[in-house]
Formats: structure tokens, C-alpha cells, sequence
């Protein structure tokens, strides 16, 4: 039986062929994992091409920096989110830092709040995708079909009290995205900041 704070296999291995520099390696974690990248840049950039830019920075920085992802902090998947998540915030800041500078509309204290909720919402982005299956169909299911629990529960082919557990997990998880540190940063991680 394999130890339970052990990291991933897959992680594990995808470090190495990284650290060799194993081109066929970073195509397979592109394949795996650039929509998730480009979703979140996108939801923190609001710009389609922002969004690309920071997709393409954030792989670059994986193919050079192979060895700053630390198995042993925790799944691969979340260094790269995390990593994601800080290019983009710094590329919204300069973006908006400049428009300031300009004398373009908004304050300090503007951009910050964007910052902040631009934050939330990449986060929340991330654990609805990363919430398992059930919990997440139940949670599309409830708001954005609108359905109620009982319907939930007859769509899904379950209890009704397994639906409403369902979505109160899901609902605990979603709520944990204002969790974040008063800067809109994700903590620091396996060498992601």
C-alpha cells in the first residue's frame, strides 16, 4: 500500500521527464492541462489574448523551471493553477497600474478590488473543476438548470438526501473561494510564486 501523503505517480514522473527535458513530456502536460490554464487566466485577464499570453508563460515557465514544482507539496494540477493564477495577477496589476498612470479612470484602491475579485472568481472557477463528478453535477444541476434538490436528486438517479448532501458538499468547497489571503494570492507553493 502506497503511503498517503505520497504525490501522484503521474505528478512524479511528469516532474522527471520535465527535469530530462523531455519535449513530448511538456506536450502531454499542455494537452492536460491548457484549458484549465487558459480558463483561469482568462477568468482573472477578462481578455482572450491576455488569457493566451499567460497560457504560453505559464508552460514556458514549466519547461525551464521544471524542478520549482515540488511532488511532495502537493498535486501537479494545483502548482500549475497557482502558478497561473499569480502570472495572471501580476499581468492585471501592470495592466491596470499603466491605465492609472496614464490617468486612466479608477484608484489604487479600484484595481486592488478588482484584483481581489478577479481572484475569487479564477478560484471558484478551480474547484468547481476540480470538485468531483457527483458534487459538481449537482451543483450545475441546481443552479444552472434551476432545479431543487428533489429534481436534483431524480435527474441524478439518487436519494434526495444524497442530492442534498451533494450540494451542501459542493456548496462548502464553492465557499472556501473567499479563503484567500488578503492580497488575492494563492498561498505560497512548491515554488509557483
Amino acid at each position: 500500500m502506497a503511503k498517503k501523503d505520497a504525490p501522484p505517480r503521474w505528478d512524479r514522473k511528469m516532474q522527471q521527464r520535465l527535469a530530462r527535458g523531455e519535449a513530448a513530456a511538456l506536450g502531454e502536460l499542455y494537452d492536460r492541462f491548457a484549458s484549465l490554464v487558459h480558463g483561469l487566466a482568462h477568468r482573472v485577464l477578462g481578455d482572450e489574448h491576455a488569457a493566451d499570453r499567460v497560457t504560453r508563460e505559464v508552460f514556458v515557465h514549466v519547461w525551464q523551471h521544471p524542478d520549482a514544482y515540488d511532488p511532495q507539496q502537493g498535486p501537479l494540477r494545483t502548482w500549475i493553477a497557482a502558478l497561473t493564477h499569480r502570472l495572471a495577477v501580476q499581468r492585471l496589476r501592470a495592466t491596470e497600474t499603466a491605465a492609472l498612470a496614464e490617468g486612466g479612470p479608477g484608484t489604487a484602491e479600484d484595481l486592488e478590488s478588482k484584483v481581489r475579485h478577479a481572484a475569487v472568481a479564477a478560484r471558484a472557477d478551480y474547484i468547481v473543476q476540480a470538485m468531483p463528478a457527483p458534487l459538481r453535477a449537482a451543483l450545475e444541476l441546481a443552479y444552472f438548470q434551476r432545479r431543487d434538490y428533489r429534481q436534483t436528486a431524480a435527474d441524478l438517479g439518487v436519494t434526495e438526501d444524497e442530492a442534498r448532501r451533494r450540494l451542501r458538499l459542493g456548496l462548502q468547497l464553492l465557499s472556501t473561494a473567499h479563503d484567500t489571503p488578503a492580497s488575492g494570492a494563492p498561498p505560497e507553493y512548491g515554488g509557483a510564486a
